[in-house]
């Protein structure tokens, strides 16, 4: 069985929503060194802690918008949760399979695993994590 193991908030100005959450929440937030970042604010990335090790909950993160925000009362918006899986190739089959659809392929994340976004049968976007320390 799949839990969700990390979120994503995609904010149009992702230094205001970060003085919300943490106001609001009390969450840290804070901006992750990616090489080659300051030449494409659109690649800057915010890692969000939600509380203290050991506690029940989730991590995650902060980036800018990929597009125009969503009209308030007129589409949804909301984070992007990514499941832990065994096998990210057998997850995505299962997805298309099943009526989704691939959002973003398979790509590392240096040091922690493979990752790749789907769309649901809805249109929302699902991420997916195979954990591998080696993966880069």
């Amino acid at each position: 069985m799949g839990r969700v193991v990390h979120f994503e908030i995609h904010a149009s100005d992702p230094e205001r929503a970060a003085a919300f959450y943490r106001e609001v929440f009390g969450w840290e937030v804070q901006e992750l060194v990616i090489p080659g970042a300051e030449e494409a604010p659109e690649s800057r990335y915010w890692g969000v802690l939600t509380g203290p090790e050991g506690e029940p909950g989730i991590n995650g993160g902060l980036l800018p918008r990929p597009g125009a925000a969503p009209t308030p009362g007129e589409s949804v918006n909301a984070f992007v949760c990514t499941i832990s899986v065994d096998s990210l190739k057998a997850t995505i089959e299962k997805a298309l399979a099943s009526g989704g659809s691939l959002a973003l392929p398979k790509m590392p994340v240096p040091g922690v695993g493979w990752l790749a976004y789907c769309f649901d049968t809805e249109g929302n976007i699902v991420g997916m994590m195979q954990e591998d320390p080696n993966a880069g």
